[in-house]
């Protein structure tokens, strides 16, 4: 094995991945895991080492993240077939809600970075969960500038409030060693993400992990158009095993098709809705409505209600504009189709 290249397995290659493989594609094609990337052309990494590959046919750079897996074909260097993904970390993009746009696949572990300041915000970070938790990936929650504060425990409280079962860590990005606490998640065939507003340790703390200098930016609007921000995403990897994918700071979070990761996120909501006198309840005024009786007994947050609902409001309304945009293009599919045929002659 080359210097650069890597054993599938210590790329993060699995059973799931092998299984979605025939026999012709094992003894022609060989997989390669996604490094970056680019305009039209996807770096990656096998079992030989380093490729530069061309996209799969009938793909956009927009249909692919860093951290796919892809099936390439050595004799021509080009990606034939991009591979299902165990997980993924996706958003609606700006301005079309049928449009899911990718942020990175087949991470193990996503860091939900927040701070000891002002810019801690609970709303944001169920926000957050919402994403881990429809991605299908385990969250952790890390709060840096422990420094800032003089009672950092209470950040801990408020994390349980939203999030009882997700493991919190407090750190000071900057001291020595604080890294270390992450490597519980890291290790060989291993993935980890930061998710986080800029400026919260998020490049500092993936510097020390992978021992590079990250430089990372704020995302604009629509990273799909204007400067190929894209490329910001990449995977380095980790001194000792693992993976890294460095994402930029987002500034908006759109939320669609993303009922079950709301719903998982506000879990102990969405279980005493299930005991509501009607189907329909808003949880509002309606009598025998389980939820409001929660809150009056002190077992429900009534901000986490709020949160909840304006949540679910969100994703259902970009569901239905989605669902709306694909029966608008395929009733004028309809019409071009009946108009062509009305011109064959005969």
């Amino acid at each position: 094995m080359t210097p650069n290249s890597h054993a599938l397995a210590d790329l993060g290659w699995s059973a799931d991945f092998l299984r979605q493989l025939d026999t012709d594609e094992l003894d022609s094609l060989k997989p390669a895991r996604v490094t970056g990337v680019h305009r039209d052309r996807l770096s990656a990494l096998s079992e030989s080492g380093p490729l530069l590959l061309t996209l799969p046919p009938g793909l956009s750079a927009g249909d692919v993240a860093v951290g796919d897996w892809v099936l390439a074909d050595p004799s021509t260097d080009r990606a034939e077939r991009l591979l299902g993904r165990k997980t993924r970390i996706f958003r609606r993009a700006t301005g079309d809600a049928s449009r899911e746009q990718l942020i990175v696949a087949n991470v193990d572990t996503v860091f939900l970075t927040t701070s000891c300041t002002e810019e801690f915000n609970e709303a944001r970070l169920e926000r957050y969960l919402a994403l881990a938790h429809a991605g299908g990936i385990p969250p952790v929650f890390v709060v840096t500038k422990a420094d800032k504060t003089d009672d950092p425990d209470a950040y801990l409280d408020r994390l349980r409030a939203i999030a009882p079962s997700v493991p919190a860590i407090l750190l000071n990005a900057k001291s020595p060693g604080a890294v270390d606490t992450l490597r519980d998640w890291c290790g060989p065939g291993k993935t980890v993400a930061f998710l986080g507003m800029s400026g919260v340790g998020k490049s500092t703390l993936a510097s020390a992990l992978t021992g590079i200098d990250l430089e990372t930016g704020e995302v604009r609007e629509d990273d799909m158009k204007g400067r190929h921000t894209t490329t910001a995403r990449e995977m380095h990897a980790i001194p000792g095993g693992g993976w890294l994918i460095d994402t930029p700071g987002m500034r908006e979070l759109r939320l669609t098709d993303m009922a079950e990761g709301i719903d998982e996120t506000f879990g102990e909501i969405t279980e005493i809705a299930s005991e509501c006198r009607f189907r329909d309840c808003t949880h509002g005024p309606e009598p025998g409505c389980a939820v409001q009786a929660a809150i009056a007994a002190g077992r429900v947050d009534a901000g986490r209600l709020e949160r909840w609902k304006k949540l679910k409001a969100e994703d259902a309304a970009h569901a239905a504009s989605a669902a709306e945009k694909r029966r608008r293009g395929k009733a004028f599919s309809k019409v071009v189709k009946q108009a062509m045929k009305a011109k064959r002659p005969g």
